[in-house]
């Protein structure tokens, strides 16, 4: 496995995204951050308080919007140099409409948490631009918080027909609860990169979740009431209690799980049942069904059908 030097990181002008830029900045053998960002402005912000904070000129921006996967294609056809990591960091809870769908047939929360990332694995691979690791902005919610009302996402059988169902919203209705949405797309990706891994062993596949992280703007979209629950009342008091943690603790969820090699690829890692803080464990020793390969392949070949 090739030492890391180099790291794109989506979504990366803002939260966690930009915390991860942060810290790679300052650990020593990193000497590129590629910063994916769908807004020049925010993103040239973002690059020039990273440079001042770091006293490293090492970020350069890649404009993408990893919903659209015309954008994800453009960007990477740029690139020429490959790149040793990529941190799939790019998220969230889809906007004013995350059950919409996309022209790709799929809701926008499922565009943006899955499918846009899909599409940029499957771009840097077939242009060999990728040398070490992916590492997957996982959740918690895959498995379930029930400590905070996010209930394990049930699934019927796990076959291809029901991943599809899960991308383009048919599961759930016009109506889906984008709490509850989210997790079956964390899900959905996370068992992608089991199969992925398992597809190309010379490339390490890793699923990490950040944990519940205050400060970031993955609550931004949700509807009024539960924007300030999540976002303003517990991005307050959920620290307090041990049920979230900073926005620096989750980003370096991130960094661990990119340089140490003791994360295995093909599993998922995320804080043990309960609040989702603390350390994190391999979540296949909670839920044996996230490393059924039946189950991995199935979301992987859904996958397929949009991508």
């Amino acid at each position: 496995m090739n030492q890391i030097q180099s790291v794109l990181i989506t979504g990366a002008n803002a939260g966690l995204g930009r915390e991860a830029a942060r810290q790679l900045a300052l650990q020593k053998g990193i000497s590129k951050v590629y910063m994916a960002c769908r807004n020049a402005t925010k993103a040239q912000a973002a690059k020039a308080s990273l440079e001042h904070e770091t006293g490293r000129k090492i970020f350069e921006i890649i404009l993408m919007d990893v919903t659209d996967p015309a954008s994800v294609r453009a960007a990477v056809a740029k690139l020429s140099t490959p790149i040793d990591a990529v941190v799939l960091n790019a998220g969230g809870t889809g906007g004013q409409s995350p059950n919409s769908l996309t022209n790709d047939g799929v809701t926008q929360i499922f565009a943006t948490n899955v499918l846009g990332h899909v599409v940029l694995v499957d771009a840097l691979l077939d242009r060999q631009l990728v040398t070490s690791t992916i590492l997957y902005a996982g959740s918690e919610a895959a498995r379930g918080i029930p400590k905070m009302g996010m209930h394990r996402p049930d699934l019927s059988d796990g076959t291809v027909e029901e991943f599809k169902s899960i991308a383009d919203g048919s599961k759930f209705g016009p109506e889906g609860d984008p709490m509850q949405t989210y997790g079956y797309a964390k899900l959905t990706a996370t068992l992608w990169m089991g199969a992925m891994a398992r597809q190309h062993p010379h490339i390490r596949f890793v699923t990490m979740s950040p944990g519940g992280t205050a400060g970031t703007a993955g609550f931004d979209d949700l509807p009024f009431l539960k924007r300030i629950v999540f976002k303003h009342v517990g991005g307050v008091l959920m620290p307090l209690f041990g049920m979230m943690h900073s926005v620096e603790a989750g980003a370096k969820r991130y960094l661990d799980g990119l340089l140490n090699p003791e994360f295995k690829t093909g599993h998922f890692y995320a804080s043990e049942t309960g609040y989702p803080t603390g350390p994190v464990v391999d979540q296949a020793s909670i839920d044996a069904a996230l490393s059924d390969i039946t189950t991995q392949d199935n979301a992987h070949l859904a996958l397929r059908q949009f991508a």
